[in-house]
């Protein structure tokens, strides 16, 4: 497999505090995540999912606690996972559409990451900075994965949020499913869509 990152560094060894590039200034500026709808083969495969993983995960994350982890469906796992998560909501007679739907969700892409947020008890940070730092990686990995060639998408839906949906992927008491991460190659390009207007929502403090 061609590496498509460098090597992490080794333990203390100094790093810049700022690496200017043109190529990331552009890839932020123009980052979009793709249409659930137009994903398709190719995805990343397991050596090259794992480096984008790695990468992903060079987070901001206070006290070095590592409070998220990750699930991965590829393959017929991916069709075994939708199949549980349509008998959960068909023993609640959910619609027959709701059904369907669960059951081909997580055939949109070949790869489906599903962060788990999984903060650690320490006593001393916050677990909202902890699920801050599993967001982070969500978006690091659409970042990651769109840099290397593949398209991306990062969705929550119901399943996010169920209890029963968590259980099928071993969440404890403590998790949650911060996102799914879809992962593969565009089919077609996906329109820009409207942005959240930023002047309003900049004040520079000067006093109280």
């Amino acid at each position: 497999m061609t590496k498509r990152f460098p090597p992490p560094p080794l333990r203390d060894a100094p790093l810049a505090g700022a690496r200017p590039s043109a190529d990331a200034r552009a890839l932020l500026a123009l980052r979009k995540s793709a249409n659930k709808l137009v994903l398709g083969a190719p995805g990343p495969d397991p050596a090259e999912l794992d480096e984008l993983l790695l990468v992903a995960a060079r987070v901001p994350d206070h006290r070095k606690l590592g409070p998220w982890r990750f699930v991965v469906l590829e393959g017929d796992a991916r069709s075994k996972f939708g199949g549980a998560l349509a008998a959960i909501l068909k023993s609640r007679a959910a619609p027959e559409a709701q059904i369907e739907d669960a059951e081909k969700s997580m055939l949109r892409a070949p790869v489906v990451v599903a962060v788990i947020s999984s903060p650690v008890e320490d006593g001393r940070t916050p677990v909202w900075e902890q699920e801050l730092s599993a967001g982070a990686l969500c978006y690091n990995l659409l970042v990651a994965a769109n840099a290397s060639g593949w398209a991306g998408v990062w969705l929550t839906e119901w399943a996010a949020y169920d209890a029963e949906a968590g259980a099928l992927l071993g969440l404890e008491a403590r998790e949650r499913i911060a996102g799914f991460v879809h992962l593969g190659t565009a089919r077609a390009a996906t329109p820009e869509r409207v942005r959240a207007e930023i002047g309003p929502r900049i004040k520079r403090w000067t006093s109280p």
